[in-house]
């Protein structure tokens, strides 16, 4: 009988000294075909192709090859964690002093798994629920989101909706629905009636109470603006007495570029609570985009040379349209000079520096060789000389 058990305990020393020589062979030729598995994965996840339905993309190749790469290494993670547990309970059934460690573990594993077990079945009923609630609403708005992009691509008409409000109606309607699955799902949640995940949720919603008060008034009035159309990106508009050209507009903010090349970033509440003059549009409709200009003239200057020196001035300029014509109205006979109005019209808002600036130097130049003074004369005594009424 102790032949026996001495044989017995050799034979058990001969297997746990195969198992430990097998194990790291174990270990490596699983980790030889996760790195065999992932290689592809992290070197060139461009290679993989996007996941299309109908010319629309739903997933992009980098991010599924990055799904795929998060999943093997899980799996990777529980095989080493298995071929570790098998190990210890091979090798700890040969021997009689630990015979009943591996029993415990076989109990704790099985316990383990029993209770995630019941656990899962006793959650099924909700888990069904999610997956239902998260997969409508996600194929809802793909629906949706192909009838938008028809939309803006011209291809699906509908009167009195506008091709530039298929992509800010797509977010809002995603942001609405994204809400409308967290309601419905949260109390579906696991622990949901829990002490802790109730006090969590209480200090989210403070949270956002106390936070968030501008920033949905900003989101409210990128809304209302985004639906007024009053301006788009790439038009010049002035607002806030801030001139310069829209270079992004979103839900909470609109980023101009002044023509000092400085990026100005307003809220939208501050825009939709001050008028808002956009010249691109003005220009692209009707006659033009007007351009004005004032001068002050004394009583003997006869109105017609300055009516004239005006209209030439504004013929020299370039980028100024010759149809309509250039038009000089007297705006007001003050005591000691008479204003003048020169209005022009052109098609290029975003050069109304530049052609302001080159009115205003023929102007000069044309008065100048007219020998006119553009001055405002100012009288403190009665002259004792003749009157200046033109001949």
């Amino acid at each position: 009988m102790a032949h026996f058990v001495q044989t017995y305990q050799v034979l058990g020393i001969a297997g746990a000294l195969v198992l430990t020589l097998l194990l790291p062979l174990a270990i490596g030729t699983v980790t030889r075909f996760f790195k065999l598995a992932t290689t592809p994965l992290e070197t060139h996840p461009q290679r993989f192709p996007n996941v299309t339905f109908r010319g629309l993309e739903l997933v992009k190749g980098a991010q599924l090859a990055k799904t795929l790469l998060h999943l093997l290494r899980a799996i990777y993670t529980f095989a080493l964690v298995l071929i570790t547990y098998a190990y210890f309970s091979i090798v700890f059934s040969f021997f009689d002093q630990t015979r009943g460690i591996t029993k415990l573990l076989l109990q704790f594993v099985f316990q383990i798994i029993g209770s995630f077990w019941a656990l899962f079945v006793a959650y099924l009923p909700n888990l069904f629920s999610i997956l239902m609630i998260v997969f409508v609403s996600y194929h809802a708005l793909k629906i949706i989101r192909l009838l938008l992009t028809a939309i803006s691509e011209g291809k699906l008409l509908f009167k009195g909706f506008h091709k530039d409000w298929a992509e800010p109606t797509y977010s809002i309607v995603r942001f609405l629905t994204i809400l409308f699955v967290l309601v419905m799902v949260f109390p579906l949640l696991p622990g949901f009636d829990s002490p802790a995940f109730k006090g969590i949720s209480v200090f989210l919603g403070v949270l956002l109470s106390l936070g968030s008060t501008g920033a949905i008034a900003n989101v409210i009035a990128g809304i209302v603006l985004i639906y007024m159309r009053s301006f788009e990106v790439g038009d010049r508009i002035e607002t806030n007495q801030i001139m310069g050209d829209v270079i992004e507009k979103t839900l909470l903010v609109t980023r101009l570029k002044t023509i000092n090349n400085e990026e100005v970033t307003i809220p939208n509440s501050a825009i939709l609570a001050n008028p808002t003059i956009n010249y691109t549009n003005l220009s692209n409709k009707g006659d033009g985009l007007v351009l004005h200009t004032n001068v002050t003239i004394g009583y003997d200057t006869p109105w017609r040379q300055v009516h004239q020196l005006l209209q030439d001035a504004a013929a020299q300029t370039d980028l100024i349209l010759d149809r309509p014509e250039p038009q000089v109205y007297q705006t007001a006979l003050d005591d000691f000079y008479v204003r003048y109005e020169l209005r022009a019209y052109t098609k290029h808002p975003h050069k109304m520096a530049q052609i302001y600036s080159d009115l205003h130097q023929h102007i000069q130049d044309q008065f100048a060789a007219a020998h006119v003074e553009i001055m405002s004369p100012h009288y403190r005594a009665n002259r004792q000389g003749p009157i200046t009424i033109p001949s």
